[in-house]
């Protein structure tokens, strides 16, 4: 099963490291529709942020004994989805390890025309 040619899918992450075990359905989510040939972006909104964050990444588990949620994040990649950030205003990245796997930090402006551009668009 293969999804429409040039679907594109963007999926908005704005759980955080507060409820860790709904923080990687929404990468194995990417994953699965990556690889059913859709275009998908995932985009780190609020709380949601936290999770470019190394430190967060490589220690956050959805399920005690669990995979970081950094593996979740490879394997989105790996199949072919973007990983977007939102820029926070006021918020000072300075200092702060950010994980390889992100593409680039955007702007609301940008998340706004991206919903309205895209055929469909999850909220996870």
């Amino acid at each position: 099963m293969h999804a429409p040619a040039n679907q594109r899918v963007l999926i908005l992450v704005a759980s955080g490291p507060s409820t860790p075990v709904r923080c990687a359905a929404p990468f194995h989510i990417a994953t699965l529709l990556a690889c059913m040939d859709a275009e998908v972006t995932l985009y780190l909104t609020g709380e949601g942020t936290q999770l470019a964050r190394r430190d967060v990444a490589e220690s956050l588990r959805a399920v005690a004994d669990g995979e970081p949620l950094l593996h979740f994040i490879r394997n989105a990649r790996l199949a072919g989805a973007r990983l977007l950030m939102c820029r926070q205003p006021g918020v000072d990245l300075t200092g702060i390890a950010l994980i390889d796997e992100l593409d680039e930090i955007s702007s609301g402006g940008e998340l706004a025309q991206m919903i309205l551009e895209y055929e469909r668009v999850l909220t996870l």
